[in-house]
Order: structure tokens, then sequence, then C-alpha cells
């Protein structure tokens, strides 16, 4: 919102939420009747152009926010480096396509009411070369005055100040704006298009490729990357009064009182309003090259319709934990697609990049799904995949290395001893989490607990988590024998009497794991709390009042800058304990890995993540 939000600054259609989209259905039917009555080629083929024009329109867009937030990740050819995009950003710029519904809205009226908007011709050049000369007069020239007058301090607190709370901008950005401010925006791209056709010069690329152009435009000053060569501007000097770029454009947003051109930036330099480090900034994002980083931290896609949820995927999904939406289902064609292609791509790619003091991490996926992992033929490849990950890391000057979800599994590599025992050289450190994990289970059991249950699969985690309640003398109950026998042995002497098995286990709190089966979750009494351990989620099939915990995870502090996804299912703000372990392992400088069999100290790694801001969940 603004400073002082100013009349009609709310969207009209607001409160519809997604039924919004149904404003325009009434003009999408009728078209479609018009065609199945009258056939396709009676039909105002400019009239059944404007839905699919639409769709273009919302595909250009995510094409360029996904392109944008790939470049944020890798933090190459950044312009505002130093700043991070948050959850109230990607909140305040979730209705990007109330713009294209707007522009829908007024386009159907066009083609059904405004003289010479019927029955258009799909080209003609006149019109063209007319939209062309009245955009970069008149538009241009209105377009740099009225922007100059949302400076105003009246205008600019109750409209305009709304647009500029993005300093770090996204292509989105650039629709975000109060409704009545947005409005006088498509009157005034209209300007080209209604002269057209009130005289007769309308066709409908000319009209599409107006529009494109206007889109492009706009989501490339925002983008917050510098993609234009030099080559162009030395190719055709005169250019650089004619085309902006994106660093022109981030200017106005970090120095608000500069550089008001729409997209042609001569009314700058006519009214001496250009930014003087325009140049100096343009050359300087060229040539930026990738940040180094000191913590990688490794993971993989999940579900099919997860690679949506990954940040450079869809904004608002990507910012709300993850849960399988119907509508997501129905895009399964391209999903598969995705995965197919994922699958050939023979490295892993940076998905998010995020700073923590002096500290740069980033996400690197490694592209393969869940369920490639249990398949016995892809478990070289995926090796193969983790282990050129962690060799480019090294080459990259990385401190640390985490594994995260199946990328650690003792079945794949060992919790990562693969890795070392091939490259017992190895300067960048590698971490499981193990321990960071197994403290906040341990420290999420509810005080005065002397009797809890393990079930699931004994990973390293469930070990550790034991051996740690044990020797609290925290009576830990096992249901499964054999893996009883296993895990017995291995227990410390002064803490193996306080590990039991029964078949029948009263107590309360269960920490559970992966391969707990619904039939063992209905063993728990009524009431029962469950705590998993394991990396991914149980399938919560009690109802009758149990409750499931998270999976092991912290809430982060605020100085940890550039979060504006969530990590899968957790909660925004929250990541995962195998990831921050990676974090807390580098902030302390440790030498020492945590992979294989080793476990660092659990008092001292869960002392270090509190001393560094990172809290558990319960106490946010």
């Amino acid at each position: 919102m603004a400073t002082n939000p100013g009349p009609l600054t709310e969207w009209p259609w607001k409160k519809l939420g997604n039924f919004k989209y149904l404003l325009v259905a009434p003009w999408v039917l009728h078209g479609w009747y018009l065609a199945a009555t009258k056939g396709w080629r009676a039909a105002d083929p400019g009239y059944l152009a404007i839905f699919p024009s639409l769709l273009l329109r919302a595909a250009h867009n995510q094409a360029w926010i996904t392109a944008s937030r790939v470049q944020n990740a890798r933090s190459r050819r950044q312009i505002v480096a130093d700043r991070g995009i948050e959850f109230e950003q990607v909140d305040r710029e979730r209705n990007w396509d109330d713009q294209i519904l707007l522009s829908g809205i007024l386009l159907y009226l066009g083609a059904l009411y405004m003289p010479g908007g019927q029955h258009p011709p799909l080209w003609r050049a006149d019109g063209f070369l007319l939209i062309a000369l009245l955009h970069a007069g008149p538009v241009e020239f209105l377009y740099y005055w009225f922007h100059r007058a949302l400076h105003h301090h009246f205008l600019y607190t109750r409209y305009h100040s709304h647009h500029h709370s993005s300093i770090v901008t996204e292509p989105i950005t650039s629709v975000i704006h109060p409704f009545v401010e947005l409005v006088a925006y498509e009157v005034l791209f209209a300007i080209p298009l209604i002269t057209c056709a009130l005289t007769g010069t309308a066709s409908i690329l000319a009209f599409e490729i107006y529009v494109i152009y206007v889109d492009f435009m706009n989501n490339m000053g925002h983008c917050n990357f510098e993609l234009v060569p030099s080559w162009l501007f030395k190719w055709f000097p005169p250019l650089k009064y004619l085309m902006y770029t994106p660093s022109f454009h981030s200017l106005h947003h970090t120095q608000f009182r500069t550089n008001y051109s729409l997209f042609m930036p001569f009314y700058d330099y006519i009214y001496n309003t250009m930014d003087k480090s325009s140049d100096a900034l343009y050359e300087k994002s060229l040539k930026a090259k990738e940040d180094t980083v000191d913590v990688v931290h490794l993971t993989h896609l999940t579900s099919l319709q997860s690679i949506y949820h990954m940040r450079p995927g869809f904004a608002e999904y990507a910012s709300k934990p993850y849960t399988s939406k119907w509508y997501m289902r129905m895009m399964w064609p391209v999903s598969w697609l995705s995965m197919v292609l994922t699958w050939t791509y023979g490295t892993s790619f940076a998905v998010e990049r995020n700073i923590m003091k002096k500290l740069k991490m980033q996400s690197w996926a490694i592209p393969r799904y869940s369920f490639h992992y249990g398949l016995t033929w892809e478990k070289e490849a995926i090796n193969n995949l983790i282990e050129k990950a962690i060799c480019e890391a090294d080459k990259k000057g990385a401190k640390v290395v985490s594994l995260g979800l199946l990328n650690q599994a003792h079945s794949l590599n060992g919790n990562g001893e693969l890795y070392l025992r091939k490259y017992p050289k190895l300067e960048v450190r590698l971490v499981d989490g193990t321990s960071l994990a197994a403290a906040v289970v341990v420290n999420s059991i509810p005080q005065g607990t002397y009797q809890v249950v393990l079930a699931g699969n004994i990973s390293k985690v469930a070990r550790a988590v034991t051996a740690a309640l044990c020797k609290k003398n925290v009576k830990v109950v096992m249901t499964n024998k054999q893996d009883y026998h296993f895990l017995k042995p291995n227990m410390p002497e002064d803490a193996a009497e306080n590990l039991l098995f029964s078949k029948t286990p009263t107590a309360k709190l269960w920490l559970i794991g992966e391969g707990l089966d619904a039939s063992e979750q209905f063993k728990a009494q009524k009431g029962t709390q469950f705590i998993p351990y394991s990396q991914f989620p149980p399938k919560m099939v009690r109802k009758d009042s149990c409750t499931y915990s998270s999976t092991p995870a912290m809430s982060v502090p605020k100085t940890l800058q550039n979060v504006h996804s969530c990590e899968n299912w957790l909660p925004r703000r929250v990541m995962s304990a195998w990831r921050i372990a990676g974090m807390v392992h580098a902030l302390e400088g440790w030498n020492e890995h945590e992979c294989g069999d080793s476990v660092l100290d659990m008092e001292k790694v869960w002392s270090a993540a509190l001393l560094h801001g990172f809290r558990p969940i319960a106490q946010v």
C-alpha cells in the first residue's frame, strides 16, 4: 500500500480472489459462441484473438519472473546486489495479473463498441508505423511529465509510493500500482491503439506487437540484472536515447528523483533529469561476475509439482508452504516435460541466494526427483551429479557443502562418506546436519518426559537422538524387534539399559521416521504427539486429537536476507535443520566434516545455532 492511500487505490475485484478471472468469462464464451454459430471465418478475428493474447502475456511475464530469479540466485550481472527481496514484497506484488485482466476488459469493450475496432485485418504496415510514432511522441512525452507529477509529495504518498516500496525490483514490479494509477497508464498506452482504430488502420498483429513491446520493456526495466549488450550502443550510438537499460531504470528505484522516462530516455536528457551515474552503473553491471559463495546447500526436486514451488517457479506459490494444488495437477503435461528436461540436464543449478552477516549462501538443486533416488539404476548418475556439485563448490572456494534431503541417504553414499573416500584432500567441509537435526528433535521433547516411543526406519539421526535421550535417562521404547537388536549393541554401556522393546507401548510421545505405515501409527494412544526425525513429513493419518510436529527445523534470524520462498513444506522463514547446520558450521569456522559415521557434539552445535539467532519453531 502507499504511505497514505488515496481514493480508488484498491482494485475493485480484490475481494473476489481467484474468482476475478471469471470477469472475462462472458466475453470469452461469447467469442466461442460466435465462432461456433457463424464459423471461424465470419467471426471477428480481433475479438477472438484477445483471450489468447492475454494468455500469451501471462506466459511472457512468467518467463521474465523465472529468468530474473535464476539470475538473482546466480548473482550474475546483478544491479542491486546488496539488498534482498522479502515475503512482504512477494505479497505486495502477487496481483501482477490484475493489469492483464484490466487490459483484457478494455480490449473487449473496444472490440465491441469502438468505431473501427471490429474485424481488423491481420496486418497493416501503416497502422504499425502510426503506433510507433505515437508512442515515441505523445505517449513518451505525457508519461514523462505524468511520472514527474507522481513524484510530487501529494501524489507520491497517496499512490506512487506503493510501486516504489520495492527497492530491489522484479519484472512484475513494473505493473504493481494502485488501481487508479494503472487506469491512467492504460489510457496513456491506449492512445496509439484508439488512434489506429479511429483512422481505420488497426490490425491484429500491430496491436499485439505493441502490447508485447510494452510488456517486454516494462519487464526488462525491472528485472534487476543487466542484459543489454554494449555492442548495440557502439553499433548505433543514438540508441541510448531511444531505449533504456535495466540499470538505467534501477537508478530510478534507488535514487527516486532521476531517470523518469518510460522506455526512451531522451526526455531525461532534454530536461536534465538523467542520473549522472547511469553509464557507469551500466558498465559495472555488465562486468559483474557471479559472486563468491561460502555455503552451498544441495537439495533436489521432490514431487512433479515441486518444480513450480522452487524459487524460480511461481512466485506466490513458492512463498507458501508446499501443498499439492488441483490447478497444478492440471499442468501435468508441462510437469512431465520439465521432468524429462531436468533429467537430461547434466549438472546442478542454483535456485536461491541468501546473505547472513558476511556469509554468502546458495542452494543448488540436483536435477532429479525423489522417486529417482529409489531407482537402483539411477544411483551412480545421482552420485556423479552430487560429486560434480561438491567439486564445483570446492573450486569456487566454498567453505561448507550441506547435503539436504536424499542427497545424504546412507543407501546412496553412506551419508556423504563416499565423497570423502574419493577426495580425501577436499578443502570444502561436508555436513549432513545430523547433530543439529538430532538436537532439534531432543529439544522438542517437553521437559519432564520420562519415556518416548521410537518408530520408523533407523537413520543416523535416529541413532543420535536415541543415544542422547538414553544418556538423559529417558526411556526409549522401540516397536520393531529387528531394529531394537540392531541398535542395542551400538548404545553406550551407561545408557543401553534405557533402550527397551515393546509391541504395546503406552507413551504418548512418538519419535517417528520414514517407513512408518498407517497401521503402526494407529498403535499409538489417543492424544499422542508425533515428532518426526525424518527429512520428509509423515502421513498424518491420526485425526483423533493426535498432533504432528514439523520435521526438524528452526526459524531463521532477520539477519538472514533475501528469504522470500518457503523450503518445501516448511513455514515462512523456517529452514530445515540440515540446511541450517551448514550455515552454523561456516559461521563458527569449524574445520571437521560431519558425514559418514561422524556426529558433532550436539550441545555445541545447538548452542551455536541459538547464538546466531536461529530459534526453535515453538518459540517463534
